[in-house]
């Protein structure tokens, strides 16, 4: 897309506008129907709903708006995931994944392809380019990486892995389509939990798959509607809501996150920080070219596990959760799950709180 995302968000807004009848309600309507009035041919209408649904169509509309490409949701990231995979590999195949990505994804890989004879590797995000993409059929990034924010560039991984012959997909969830946009730099799909910040609220799961190519769209939306991995309806609705607000909730967790990081930067109780705005990040170059900002997301390292789970839990203004992207601030000790990271390592999604007043609750919590 060349339009600027300040012009995406105004007119995702009016959206809805487009072929609404005088009279008809201007919110999405909350559709809840399994079965629909289908007499005759069935063809061109709503017919079941393991097939479609109005307000799924509804959030699909603004989630391609934002990709400017056709999007197709699903009921969490994993399960928009899953479908990709399990869609467009085969047996024999071999597929490329983040070592430092999100966890899931690996465990899927060994519990699940592995035994249907998909092969497949990882590789560490900073050095994913380093072996080639020779013999993948499918190579898949997720930068910024979580929980270590490690990046790799876009551009390059897609180039290369498709001179190889690979499709290239991408975990945007990190970021959204507000804060970095794969598919303008070459990637085949992108996936993303939408339970994070397009949501926002902490209350839906919700995934989606976005693709300009038509053969890919065609083989997840059949694989959607055989497997069932399909989204509820009242979900979908809470989602379309959300990512009506997504650009200025973004705009004041991206601005928030770049404040707290330079702070957190010269904090004493601070071994080590990440976060790809930082001029010190190892990131921050590739970050500045790729990326529209540099997220909410900040890894930040306490001395011990038990400093760790101290600070989160007195720091007043953060709630201990798994997840991110709320509108509320929250961190977690990602070791606890099994994470390549540090014991004192602790992921904070900066939320919406004014910006000083979540400062103050941060520092008083280090200092304690």
């Amino acid at each position: 897309m060349t339009d600027s995302s300040s012009d995406r968000a105004a007119r995702l807004a009016h959206l809805r506008r487009e072929g609404l009848e005088k009279g008809d309600p201007v919110p999405l309507p909350l559709t809840m129907a399994a079965m629909f009035h289908l007499p005759g041919d069935p063809a061109g209408v709503s017919q079941y709903g393991r097939f479609a649904n109005p307000t799924w169509d509804g959030v699909e509309k603004l989630l391609g708006h934002l990709e400017d490409a056709p999007a197709l949701a699903f009921p969490s990231g994993m399960a928009a995931i899953s479908a990709v995979l399990f869609s467009l590999l085969k047996t024999g195949e071999r597929v490329l994944l983040p070592a430092d990505g999100y966890y899931t994804v690996r465990v899927l890989a060994e519990r699940f392809l592995a035994p249907m004879g998909i092969g497949f590797d990882t590789r560490p995000t900073a050095g994913f380019l380093d072996g080639g993409f020779d013999g993948y059929r499918l190579v898949f990034i997720e930068t910024p990486a979580n929980p270590g924010l490690d990046l790799c560039d876009i551009a390059a991984v897609a180039a290369r892995a498709r001179a190889a012959g690979a499709l290239v997909v991408a975990d945007n969830t990190t970021m959204t389509p507000y804060g970095q946009r794969p598919l303008d730099l070459g990637v085949d799909v992108v996936v993303a939990a939408d339970t994070k910040a397009p949501n926002g609220h902490s209350d839906a799961l919700f995934g989606h798959v976005a693709s300009r190519n038509e053969t890919i769209v065609a083989s997840v939306r059949d694989w959607r509607k055989l497997a069932g991995g399909i989204p509820g309806p009242f979900e979908a609705w809470l989602v379309h809501r959300g990512l009506e607000t997504l650009e200025v909730r973004f705009e004041r967790m991206c601005n928030s996150a770049e404040l707290i990081a330079t702070r957190l930067r010269e904090h004493p109780r601070v071994r080590a920080l990440r976060y790809p705005g930082l001029k010190d990040d190892p990131g921050h170059a590739l970050a500045a070219r790729q990326m529209q900002r540099f997220g909410f997301l900040i890894g930040l390292t306490l001395a011990s596990a038990e400093e760790a789970e101290t600070f989160i839990e007195r720091c007043t203004l953060i709630q201990p959760a798994t997840s991110f992207g709320g509108v509320h601030t929250s961190a977690e000790r990602r070791a606890r799950w099994g994470d390549a990271v540090d014991p004192g390592f602790v992921r904070l999604s900066v939320g919406c709180e004014p910006t000083e007043e979540l400062w103050k609750a941060i520092a008083a919590a280090l200092a304690a």
